[in-house]
């Protein structure tokens, strides 16, 4: 007979004295049996800019990254007008693109803030700013 499952407990707080946005993100852990954490690092806009940059990462060779228990990678890029990104999905992994401010377009499909957008099959996903924007990307298998 398997053990019972233990019921989790999950709340958030703002302890700031202004407006927190924030994008809550679930993927699910590849390694289990491990105590839940959190982490928080600053990612200051100027290294994203024009290109990606790992946030936090399953994979060891992301060593400046918040470490996550899975198979993933979580990138983050700011864009100016007109300007386009490459990332190197490849075609056995999944994406998922959201803009947090801005418009961008995908191919013939124009995605906007705060929209998401499933991505799979392609090598090398090109995305350009239709207006000044900073997006989030997860990568996973």
């Amino acid at each position: 007979m398997a053990a019972p499952r233990r019921a989790t407990c999950h709340s958030e707080y703002n302890l700031e004295d202004v407006t927190t946005r924030i994008f809550q993100i679930w993927i699910l852990p590849t390694r289990s049996g491990e105590q839940p954490s959190w982490g928080s690092r600053p990612f200051p806009k100027g290294d994203r800019s024009g290109h990606f940059v790992t946030l936090a990462s399953g994979f060891d060779n992301d060593n400046d990254a918040l470490s996550i228990r899975t198979d993933a990678r979580v990138v983050g890029a700011t864009l100016k007008a007109g300007e386009t990104a490459d990332y190197p999905l490849g075609k056995d992994r999944k994406a998922y693109l959201v803009p947090a401010t801005g418009t961008v377009q995908v191919g013939d499909v124009r995605i906007a803030a705060r929209d998401g957008a499933a991505i799979s099959d392609m090598d090398v996903l090109r995305i350009t700013a239709i207006e000044d924007s900073e997006i989030v990307l997860v990568d996973a298998a």
